[in-house]
């Protein structure tokens, strides 16, 4: 089989499991060369044929650049979607979908989310006409109570939750909001399409904040939304935002993209072994308050996340320490091969202080650490956060 770009691929590609999928980028050769690692095409126009028309379909690189096309289709496998749009950040693709809404649009999303686009919608999204309701992230009561039908045209989920890891069950929050009318965005930034497909729970977008576990290399500022229904009106109001609003991915960065996602199976594998022995580890410490982590029976969202996220529960998790914002602050000072650093899903392990970040109006406790667990050695990891604990004493 041939695509659009002049690569071979394999025919038998939606067959294959994620690891393979990601592993091989789909198995696409590039014709000319045949080369295994993907060309970079840095043209950003392309000639017009002598009739008008265009050689391949291709006019403008914000669109139509064959660097994008591959790591598109890696992720219209993984997530099981029609078409996948990359922008040049997660936030200007989550911001695209909400400029594809109309002043007097009521939107219904979590009350504890990545806290910049929350933030986004009560300045931005408020001036633009846009109404908000946000809700228990865990409460799917809440939910329903809130998704108006007739009135709400979007319910955006983030589920585990930045930064205390809350779930939400997709399917139930899905199907109350398409009874009401409504299009369900999914944030699948922490859980990647490794471990949940939100699509398969009833949403009709998937985004991510590729910076984060897609590329997994912190070395990439990327965003991309997947669509379940590539002809949806509301789909096509996104592209023509996003094809308009110049927000895309450069070239270079998607190329970066896909290299990272080659290595996505065992990242998001050994991240999620490693936070799942580092709760379980510091659970009933005696410095530790509460150990936030979906992967612990004693987490409220433990059994929606049993039934919605498969092969690990990620590598993201928040710890409360005994004595209060000060000691926390120290005790995050304290770590060395945990770096204090804002992001996630990198390689290398992060610790950060959220309530100072996010500022005074933050519903974060002060006493809270959010962890971004790397693919370090285990032991490494217990260590530094034991030396650490003890040092903030």
């Amino acid at each position: 089989m041939t695509t659009k770009s002049g690569a071979t691929m394999s025919a038998d590609n939606k067959k294959q499991q994620p690891a393979t999928i990601t592993a091989q980028a789909l198995g696409w050769v590039e014709e000319t060369t045949r080369s295994v690692t993907p060309p970079i095409y840095p043209s950003t126009t392309f000639e017009r044929n002598a009739d008008l028309s265009y050689h391949d379909g291709r006019c403008y690189t914000r669109t139509d650049n064959p660097t994008y096309d591959q790591a598109c289709a890696v992720l219209d496998a993984l997530e099981g979607g029609a078409q996948t749009r990359l922008f040049a950040s997660g936030m200007a693709a989550a911001v695209a979908l909400l400029h594809a809404l109309s002043p007097g649009d009521h939107v219904v999303a979590p009350r504890v989310m990545y806290w910049a686009l929350r933030s986004f919608m009560l300045d931005s999204g408020v001036r633009a006409g846009l109404t908000f309701d946000f809700v228990d992230n865990g409460d799917t009561a809440d939910w329903v109570s809130h998704i108006k039908p007739g009135k709400t045209k979007m319910v955006w989920l983030e589920t585990p939750a930045n930064p205390d890891w809350q779930i939400t069950d997709i399917a139930a929050v899905a199907d109350a909001a398409h009874k009401a009318g409504a299009i369900v965005a999914v944030d699948n930034t922490v859980a990647t399409p490794l471990l949940t497909r939100p699509i398969e729970l009833g949403a009709d977008i998937v985004m991510h904040s590729a910076t984060k576990y897609l590329n997994g290399h912190s070395d990439v500022l990327a965003g991309t939304l997947t669509t379940a229904n590539k002809d949806s009106e509301f789909w096509q109001r996104v592209c023509k935002q996003h094809a308009g609003g110049g927000g895309v991915l450069g070239v270079f960065e998607a190329w970066l993209l896909l290299r990272g996602m080659r290595t996505l199976s065992i990242r998001v594998e050994r991240a999620s072994v490693n936070a799942m022995a580092i709760a379980r580890h510091f659970e009933n410490h005696p410095e530790v308050a509460q150990v936030q982590y979906p992967g612990l029976e004693s987490h409220i969202g433990h059994d929606i996340a049993k039934r919605q996220m498969n092969g690990g529960f990620g590598g993201m998790m928040s710890i409360r320490v005994k004595g209060g914002g000060a000691r926390a602050v120290d005790f995050h000072n304290q770590c060395k091969l945990f770096k204090r650093a804002t992001s996630l899903g990198g390689v290398e392990s992060l610790i950060e202080h959220r309530s100072s970040v996010e500022g005074p109006t933050s519903p974060v406790p002060d006493d809270l650490l959010r962890l971004s667990v790397g693919i370090e050695d285990i032991n490494d990891l217990i260590h530094d956060i034991e030396t650490a604990l003890d040092l903030s004493k």
